[in-house]
């Protein structure tokens, strides 16, 4: 923290061109089509999935749950807190170092981003599809502070989005494969009838919005990442290894 003070006085809020309208719009339009082709498919369909399927579903489902990320996140931090620094030799102090800026990033891409999916879900209030009978797909009730009235969006899709985002940045040539285990994981809400696809889909890119925005302070900061120019998301740099020697804190 006394590093981040420091830098963040000493290097000016300049971040790279990111398209952000751009994405955004993505983000919407393709909420939007999961909506209007989507939702209403789901709720009728909610209930007739085999047995077997939503049981596999609902044993997937757990891990977009975000305790699975914020919980080591936030033990690491523990224990680099009681670490004395000084005692470590520099290969072993760089390790610390970058294990450590990397449970700060988890913890603050997944947290940052479930505190926001929670006010939106609760000041919103859609019904989830569990109650499509009763209220149909688009059945608003905001600030009603009713477990029936949290869908949209998806708190554990936003959770995968903000790993997604975390996984994106860390390792931008297998994104395909973070997004298909991501999106899958995500997507078990909608068969454990939780939420709609638009909720999912809502919550996944708002995840994966606050992990590139944390991302870019890092990158401001020197922390994992170095700004890039061309792309606009930054650049992991070379001394970041969590496994084997590295040779300078950057």
């Amino acid at each position: 923290m006394q590093i981040a003070t420091k830098r963040f006085a000493a290097r000016p809020a300049r971040y790279p061109d990111t398209v952000w309208p751009v994405w955004g719009l993505a983000w919407a339009l393709l909420t939007a089509a999961a909506f209007v082709r989507l939702d209403t498919p789901a709720g009728m369909l909610h209930g007739q999935w085999s047995p077997g399927f939503v049981r596999l579903a609902d044993f997937f489902t757990q891990f977009g749950l975000g305790g699975w990320y914020l919980i080591p996140s936030a033990l690491l931090l523990v224990a680099a807190n009681l670490t004395d620094w000084r005692s470590l030799s520099r290969r072993s102090l760089m390790l610390v170092y970058n294990w450590t800026c990397l449970a700060f990033l988890v913890l603050s891409a997944a947290g940052l981003s479930g505190l926001a999916v929670n006010l939106l879900k609760y000041a919103i209030g859609r019904a989830r599809p569990l109650y499509f009978d009763d209220f149909g797909v688009l059945a608003l009730h905001p600030f009603a502070f009713d477990a029936r009235f949290a869908g949209f969006p998806s708190g554990h899709a936003t959770t995968m989005g903000a790993v997604f985002g975390v996984a994106l940045l860390l390792f931008p040539r297998r994104w395909y494969i973070a997004l298909a285990i991501t999106a899958c994981i995500a997507s078990t809400r909608v068969f454990v009838g939780a939420h709609y696809p638009s909720d999912t889909v809502a919550g996944f890119g708002l995840g994966c919005a606050f992990a590139l925005a944390c991302g870019l302070v890092f990158a401001r900061l020197g922390f994992i990442f170095r700004p890039a120019a061309r792309s606009g998301l930054p650049v992991r740099k070379k001394t970041f290894r969590l496994i084997g020697p590295a040779t300078r804190v950057g």
